[in-house]
């Protein structure tokens, strides 16, 4: 999968998104240490580990490096930045029944602006699976010969 590059000083307004959103009592915020195991191991449970792995390490960063949304105290989905390496966005993940609803876009757009805030003018999604909504959400362009990129086989089970 190809990596694709985001210009994040150049990120649509989400606001008229987010209170959309929060009308229908959904809220996307940065997570807090004392929710890293319930996020965690909801990642792994829907996405598998090697996602929550990530998740895990987005948790070490200080600020939380990992925005979640939330509806009437259940996680409905999360994105993580600077987890694989610095300057990468990801992974992200909605729960199957809660899509279509704009969360993705509002998870995508919520940790992009906190990668702006932390002084980066530009983030990579690497990887990108789902390219077409990452287009519809914010422009981004193609890395050349991105593929398979920093995302090589794993390491064998013994």
């Amino acid at each position: 999968m190809t990596d694709l590059l985001v210009k994040l000083y150049d990120l649509p307004d989400q606001g008229a998104q987010l209170a959309a959103l929060a009308k229908k009592d959904i809220r996307v915020r940065r997570a807090m240490a004392s929710e890293k195991s319930l996020v965690v191991g909801w990642v792994e449970n829907l996405f598998g580990d090697g996602w929550a792995a990530e998740c895990d390490v987005a948790f070490a960063r200080q600020p939380i490096a990992c925005m979640i949304a939330v509806s009437g105290g259940r996680l409905e989905g999360f994105a993580c930045h600077d987890s694989t390496c610095l300057n990468f966005f990801g992974p992200i993940g909605i729960d199957p029944v809660s899509r279509q609803k704009g969360i993705g876009r509002a998870v995508l757009l919520t940790t992009l602006s906190a990668m702006a805030h932390a002084g980066y003018a530009y983030a990579i999604i690497g990887g990108a699976g789902p390219m077409a909504f990452f287009e519809k959400c914010v422009e981004t362009f193609p890395i050349p010969e991105s593929t398979p990129g920093i995302y090589r086989p794993t390491i064998k089970e013994i």
